[in-house]
């Protein structure tokens, strides 16, 4: 069995983060970047399948040079190989164009059985290019699944909505996109980490994805006209109970529209 896995590298969620430029893209080279925590849970789905059917695990992420910190990470975890799509003409990219490019690097995969993916990374949080993959290399999808199992040619999943819950199954090839509540992703240990400079990880680019494309590549349907940065935060309003603290707790809610 051939399991490919798509990861991303985001800025950390607890590090202070930067636009440069008046294209308002992300500063990279002043953010604390890390490999996004549902793409490692992803990670640790494929790496337990791994363990229990025997499975192939190559790990897939788009990016520039620093990418490929996410990639050892997955590999020092237990993946086997790694593709590494690195393009300048790709930077800010869309939702659209990034799908394009992941399905076309998964298609490089030899016999792709399960592609597994966070239902969405913790930057742009569209949650749309699992989906947009999945059209693409014409598989059925599993989205944003809790409980994933597999058996002889067929997946089943688990979901979880504010709805209730729903059992999803299709046969193999699949693509099957996770949340946060799938698992508890491993630490690399240091046998791994050691064993993962050694594991081998392709360099491509457009033109290697795409050999008789033309050069007028459309990257973002989409672009950022504005930005400004967050309002300092504001005081809060403190109530003194002096015998009327519940009439104007009320009242301060009520003026809210909190209730």
């Amino acid at each position: 069995m051939n399991i490919v896995v798509l990861v991303k590298q985001v800025p950390d969620t607890a590090a202070e983060r930067t636009l440069a430029g008046t294209g308002h893209l992300l500063d990279r080279e002043s953010a604390d970047l890390v490999l996004d925590e549902i793409n490692e849970r992803a990670a640790e789905a494929a790496l337990t399948l791994k363990e229990t059917v025997g499975a192939e695990v190559t790990v897939v992420s788009m990016g520039p040079e620093s990418a490929l910190d996410a990639l050892r990470k997955v590999l020092a975890m237990g993946a086997d190989r790694g593709i590494h799509i690195c393009d300048d003409r790709l930077a800010g990219a869309d939702v659209v164009t990034t799908a394009k490019v992941l399905a076309a690097a998964v298609r490089t995969v030899e016999d792709a059985d399960l592609v597994l993916a966070g239902n969405a990374t913790t930057d742009g949080q569209a949650s749309a290019v699992p989906a947009i993959v999945a059209e693409l290399l014409g598989v059925p999808q599993l989205t944003h699944a809790r409980e994933l199992t597999v058996e002889p040619g067929r997946v089943c999943a688990e979901r979880e909505t504010e709805h209730g819950e729903a059992t999803l199954d299709a046969p193999l090839p699949a693509l099957v996109s996770v949340t946060e509540k799938i698992n508890e992703p491993r630490y690399p240990s240091f046998k791994g980490i050691m064993a993962a400079k050694k594991k081998p990880v392709r360099t491509v680019d457009l033109d290697d994805l795409f050999p008789d494309a033309d050069t007028g590549f459309l990257v973002t349907r989409t672009r950022v006209v504005d930005a400004v940065p967050r309002p300092a935060r504001a005081a809060g309003v403190r109530v003194t109970d002096d015998g009327s603290a519940g009439r104007r707790l009320a009242g301060y809610l009520i003026a809210q529209k909190l209730v």
